[in-house]
């Protein structure tokens, strides 16, 4: 794994500050978390993710603990899931609920927002077939709604309720009586998705550490 030997903040760190978007001072806030979390160790294991508080509640806490072990999350056209995983691999996973830099053009919000929603794409594809079934399709909205702030919890799920069988009775309805529905594809979950604005939604806490100040 990519465990990072030396102390975050040198030249040699520029490659991860790049791909990540991080700056030198905010790589070496994450490596202090991730120190605590690994208990000094080089390496974080699933039950590590575990003795964090802020993650207890947290109605996706299986999919964002699963997404740190997840090789279609590390940038490198991986598959498949790993017991453990480095700092490198860690602070790449921590850079998807990153907000966008004010300072972006309008090509990196939109590969930003790409990545974003396929990153929130993988962990309801748990099996990694391509696509994500109509319930799964409503805990995404549900839960992006609910992080508005603006809407009570029972609202934003009567919403994803509705969300869910617009896009069931689209789908299913256009199908023959003999072909089976598939779920929804990616590219389906773009256009799905197309109205909301999750770029400052996908954002999580823990170890005092809140997502959303680490921005340029």
């Amino acid at each position: 794994m990519g465990a990072l030997q030396s102390s975050p903040g040198r030249p040699e760190y520029s490659d991860l500050a790049e791909k990540t978007g991080f700056s030198f001072e905010q790589i070496g806030v994450l490596h202090k978390r991730f120190k605590q979390l690994s208990h000094n160790e080089e390496t974080l294991r699933r039950d590590n993710f575990n003795e964090i508080d802020d993650l207890a509640f947290n109605p996706i806490r299986a999919q964002i603990i699963e997404a740190f072990f997840d090789r279609r999350n590390f940038h490198q056209n991986g598959e498949g899931k790993v017991q453990e995983i480095g700092f490198e691999e860690f602070v790449v996973v921590m850079s998807h609920f990153r907000p966008p830099s004010a300072h972006m053009t309008e090509e990196q919000r939109g590969k930003t927002r790409r990545e974003k929603l396929r990153f929130l794409f993988n962990m309801h594809d748990t099996d990694n077939d391509g696509t994500i079934t109509l319930e799964e399709y409503r805990h995404v909205v549900e839960e992006l709604l609910s992080r508005s702030g603006t809407l009570e919890k029972e609202t934003a799920k009567c919403i994803a309720d509705a969300a869910m069988l617009e896009v069931a009775s689209i789908s299913v309805g256009h199908m023959e009586p003999d072909e089976f529905y598939e779920g929804i594809t990616f590219e389906h979950f773009l256009k799905l998705l197309d109205g909301f604005e999750i770029e400052s939604r996908m954002t999580i806490r823990f170890l005092n550490m809140d997502t959303t100040t680490l921005c340029k």
